[in-house]
């Protein structure tokens, strides 16, 4: 019998269309949220929850109709960096040492998870042929931890170097997957935990408002902010993304065979936080910060949507049931890690609960899903200056430096 090879239709959408279609799509899982009981007594992120219904039509099309969307990667590339350049424009040297011991205990905390998920991808790869030894790496931290950027450049260069034939596609369909769980067992996580706690009462929450300023602590929070304002913010964000630009086509010019990609992102942060600081302490410039809050916000709820409508839920179907066992092992790891002993290490109490749910988002997807998961449970129990404190500097910086170290480490002892 001979095999009919599907007909696709491909649709490329433009910038203007892409911008529309991740705004409907945010406001359609506000919408579901706020009527939907269970999204909201589990805090699933508004982003997450109208993202994968969408995703999930762009599914039944493909499948019955052959139609493929290719919507714009130019505005999620550009949301996603003027995301990180918002953590690092809040970020001031008082804040940075305000995270201390705390951030100290996260970063290592972090280094054995990053190991563990490393050494639990490898070792299961001796169970299950015909994967090798490298495919646990694949489906490691790279994808996992790393994300879609990790994945990319992890994957082409096993690749070309070891010849591990489909390592990029089951490194992108790994991170692809992350993407989309850690999005949803964020908020069931910090929701199981916080029977173990006592989320924080009308004068603490008053009182934790009342303190120091707080990126992305609330999402719905009214901001007073002004045109000039506005017009000096803009311009700090463009230039953060122009040296991250930059930075990378001069390292990818003249270094292109390297291994240790620091990704865009990375660069996007660093310019902010030295921006941020000069313009502090060296000028005495008091920079709008309330400003910064609302361009953040508004590039992360639209990168996740972005991001989320563009995922190729049909390539999770092509997954190996050898592969998605060891996923789901993946998945086990993280919640068994973050319930014993990142909620236990970062000190037991509600700010734990809020850092174990920010961790859920990284630790398999991103540093915007994770501070999404947080978003939503602070909402629902209050906020959590800690918690919004150190998961944007670990999830945007530490864990990119840790997870290349231990890849490395890696890399020399199963080659």
């Amino acid at each position: 019998m001979e095999s009919i090879e599907k007909t696709i239709t491909s649709f490329v959408v433009n910038p203007y269309y892409t911008l529309i279609t991740a705004v409907l799509v945010i406001i359609l899982g506000h919408f579901l949220t706020k009527r939907i009981p269970f999204l909201k007594k589990y805090s699933i992120p508004e982003p997450v929850t109208g993202g994968l219904i969408v995703s999930s039509l762009l599914l039944v099309l493909y499948y019955t109709r052959g139609f493929e969307f290719q919507f714009d990667e130019g505005l999620k590339n550009f949301c996603m960096l003027s995301f990180f350049a918002s953590i690092g424009l809040s970020a001031d040297f008082k804040s940075l040492v305000k995270g201390g011991k705390p951030l100290a205990i996260f970063v290592v905390s972090l280094m054995l998870f990053v190991f563990l998920q490393d050494l639990v991808g490898v070792i299961s790869t001796y169970f299950f042929e015909p994967l090798e030894p490298l495919d646990g790496l694949i489906l490691g931290s790279i994808p996992l931890s790393g994300g879609h950027s990790t994945a990319a450049s992890w994957g082409a260069f096993f690749e070309e170097n070891y010849g591990l034939m489909g390592a990029s596609t089951m490194s992108m369909t790994a991170a692809t997957y992350g993407l989309v769980a850690g999005g949803l067992i964020g908020g069931p996580m910090a929701n199981l935990l916080m029977r173990k706690v006592t989320p924080p009462s009308k004068e603490e929450i008053a009182k934790r408002e009342d303190e120091n300023f707080i990126l992305f602590e609330s999402q719905d929070k009214v901001r007073l902010i002004t045109a000039s304002s506005t017009l000096e913010v803009l311009g700090m964000f463009a230039l953060c993304l122009s040296v991250s630009y930059f930075i990378t086509d001069f390292l990818d010019t003249n270094y292109p065979s390297s291994i240790i990609k620091v990704p865009p992102f990375v660069w996007a942060l660093f310019t902010g936080v030295i921006l941020r600081n000069i313009l502090t302490y060296i000028f005495n410039y008091d920079i709008f910060d309330r400003n910064i809050d609302v361009f953040g916000n508004v590039t992360l709820y639209l990168f996740l949507a972005v991001a989320l409508i563009s995922l190729k839920l049909w390539q999770l179907s092509g997954l190996s049931y050898i592969v998605v066992v060891v996923l789901l092992i993946q998945t086990l790891l993280l919640l068994f890690y973050v319930y014993f002993v990142t909620f236990n290490v970062m000190g037991r109490d509600y700010d734990a609960a809020i850092i174990s749910a920010g961790q859920c988002g990284f630790g398999l997807g991103a540093t915007p899903t994770a501070i999404a998961n947080m978003q939503a449970v602070t909402e629902k129990f209050g906020p959590s200056p800690k918690a919004f404190l150190i998961i944007p500097l670990a999830g945007a910086f530490f864990i990119d430096i840790i997870n290349t170290v231990i890849l490395t480490i890696f890399q020399y002892f199963l080659t």
